[in-house]
């Protein structure tokens, strides 16, 4: 399969880039091998080149950076599945090594129509799917006898190949040790269709490669009769003896039987001889009618199984497309640097942070860069479920192991054996699963509710959590030797407050996320409501930020994001001069000032009184004086109420 790039996300989204030996730029420039219009997006971004059979991906200077599986990639070579995220735009690198390549003798049709000299059957009429009719065609060594051998291991050989192409190309060679044809093509498709979801084609061995060319009418007939058609002598046919596409390919006979899956056609199969010693009969007729009927189901397994794999791949591709880390800060290079090491080892990670900083988004990008990608991460957050409920999510029961356990159960670590779980807020988990989680630290065993069998797993295990473990350590709160064994690798997420050049890439990152989930056209953002996200601290991090965002694409009036469309614990935070806030913000800011002064005279200095006074929960009047940064200006108020 020729290497190509599969846009799924950003204004390219569904469109497919073949890669062509050499290089192929990507950028904004019209130039590029593939543009893309997209104003986050560098002129010259990023470059793809065939290095010793392997495709390479190079950053080429970026504004924005270019990530592959979550990080940031300088170079570095690609492997089929790999996720680019570039600008406001996800590609998915496709080159599939065992995928085979597209077989050299090709599927061409014509519009000939079908012979008057040709036999037609029925599916009651063929003796090989109706066995109650096999007694009176076998008198001893019968070709019926030698064609029932033929059969069964034909019926063998497909029920035990999975892969469509393999399959395909198995049962054609098979098909040519029985049957005298010089060539063979499988067509699977929708009988009303005009074009076929598979076709793949073969050629008998030892024969020159040529195209195999089918006749359009003929299948297109088979497939929506649900009929079988031998031509046993096309030169003589007048229908088909003129057909020049049947005479630059010297055809003497040919032959079409459908498959058949509960009484549905799902494709045909076609096979044609250009020697004249060897012309089908109706014996090799009733043959490959019987071979359809005992291979339509197998092949039309393998279908659905490779529709099945493909759909799966661009969910779990969709899915993964919002769990990207974005930015290009000093502390966020460091975090892509820190993936790049701990990724390829089974070692336990503890990733630390505040609350919404993305520790999430760091477990799954060690899990999607390991060797363990393509098995189970499974995700736990400690402080959502109950005590009580914890024990039997992580390890499962046995039945009868407490009322209303009235069937076996597996735990959330067995389903995960094999790849990677997660644990968030590992700093809640009780005193008593912290043991349970020790053991399975060291011997990688565990035991369900109930149960006396220790359970051997294979799991990486990664933890996060918001608290200071050393401190909960220090107090009692966490075990010691649980916390050595969790804190094998450490890494801490930086806050936004302390990444604040990240704040716009991931504002244009969340306007084409929501636009495009809220179904509504994506907005600038002004650069008045820009220095104002910029300004803030973001208590809250990235989860905050996102939060504002999608509020202010979805009810801002106008066609730009302005400032009076972010919260107000936003616009409450100081402005610097260069803000240069209109005057409405600027004067209701001093409102709230000089409000929340006067309640904190009136009441002496007593914030609880002063709350009550401006009926306000007192946590919020602590976040107004905060966030209005007047906590000098309140103290000197009290002091002026008490003396008064």
């Amino acid at each position: 399969m020729r290497p190509k790039l599969l846009a799924i996300s950003g204004p390219l989204k569904e469109t497919t880039f073949l890669l062509l030996e050499g290089e192929v730029t990507l950028g904004r420039d019209a130039s590029n091998g593939v543009p893309v219009i997209d104003p986050s997006v560098s002129r010259k971004h990023c470059l793809f080149r065939l290095v010793e059979g392997r495709y390479q991906i190079q950053d080429l200077g970026s504004r924005n950076g270019t990530l592959v599986n979550g990080v940031a990639a300088t170079g570095r070579c690609l492997q089929h599945g790999d996720e680019i995220a570039v600008g406001d735009s996800v590609f998915l690198f496709l080159n599939e090594a065992e995928e085979q390549p597209a077989p050299e003798n090709a599927v061409e049709f014509d519009e000939a129509s079908s012979a008057s000299e040709t036999k037609v059957i029925q599916p009651k009429e063929v003796i090989y799917l109706h066995p109650d009719r096999l007694g009176k065609e076998l008198p001893g060594n019968s070709q019926v006898a030698l064609n029932l051998n033929a059969l069964l291991k034909i019926s063998r050989a497909v029920h035990a190949v999975r892969a469509l192409e393999e399959l395909q190309a198995q049962l054609l060679s098979l098909i040519f040790e029985v049957i005298p044809a010089s060539r063979g093509a499988i067509l699977l498709g929708d009988p009303g269709g005009e074009e076929f979801r598979s076709v793949h084609a073969s050629v008998r061995q030892g024969r020159s490669s040529q195209s195999v060319r089918v006749s359009r009418t003929i299948t297109r007939r088979v497939m929506q009769e649900g009929i079988a058609i031998l031509g046993s002598d096309v030169p003589r046919s007048d229908a088909l003896r003129d057909v020049d596409s049947l005479a630059e390919s010297q055809v003497r006979s040919l032959l079409c039987v459908p498959l058949f899956v509960y009484e549905r056609v799902i494709g045909c199969i076609y096979l044609d001889s250009t020697l004249s010693t060897n012309r089908f009969t109706d014996e090799h007729l009733q043959l490959m009618a019987g071979v359809a009927g005992i291979s339509a189901v197998a092949l039309d397994n393998a279908l659905r199984l490779q529709w099945l794999q493909g759909e799966n791949q661009r969910l779990i591709t969709e899915i993964a497309g919002d769990r990207n880390l974005i930015g290009e800060s000093a502390p966020m290079k460091e975090v892509y640097q820190f993936i790049a090491k701990a990724a390829p080892s089974d070692s336990t990670v503890l990733i630390e942070g505040e609350s919404g900083t993305g520790k999430e988004l760091v477990a799954r990008a060690l899990h999607a860069n390991s060797s363990r990608a393509d098995k189970p991460f499974v995700a736990i957050n400690c402080a959502a479920i109950p005590e009580a409920l914890l024990e039997a999510d992580l390890f499962g029961h046995e039945r009868g192991a407490f009322t209303g356990a009235v069937a076996q159960k597996k735990g959330r670590l067995e389903i995960a054996d094999g790849g990677v779980v997660f644990l968030d807020e590992i700093g809640e988990l009780a005193p008593a699963l912290q043991v349970k989680l020790l053991r399975v630290l060291q011997e990688r065993e565990f035991e369900r509710l109930g149960g006396t069998r220790p359970i051997k797993i294979n799991v990486r295990l990664l933890a996060a959590t918001n608290r200071n473990l050393e401190e909960a350590v220090a107090t009692g709160q966490f075990r010691r030797d649980l916390y050595y064994r969790l804190a094998v690798v450490r890494v801490t997420m930086p806050p936004l407050r302390d990444r604040k050049n990240d704040i716009t890439i991931l504002v244009r990152h969340f306007v084409q996320k929501y636009a495009q989930r809220c179904r509504v056209t994506p907005k600038a953002v002004s650069r008045e409501a820009m220095a104002c996200l910029v300004n803030y601290d973001w208590p809250g991090n990235v989860r905050e930020l996102e939060n504002a965002t999608e509020r202010a694409l979805v009810l801002g009036a106008s066609d730009t994001v302005l400032p009076e469309d972010l919260p107000d614990s936003v616009l409450e935070r100081a402005s610097s001069p260069e803000l240069g806030l209109a005057k409405y913000h600027a004067s209701v800011k001093d409102f709230k000032k000089q409000l929340i002064l006067n309640a904190i005279t009136q009441t002496h200095g007593n914030h609880n009184e002063a709350a009550k006074f401006l009926g306000v929960h007192p946590n919020y009047l602590h976040r107004l004086i905060r966030n209005l940064e007047i906590k000098d200006a309140v103290r000197q108020a009290g002091r002026e109420g008490s003396r008064a």
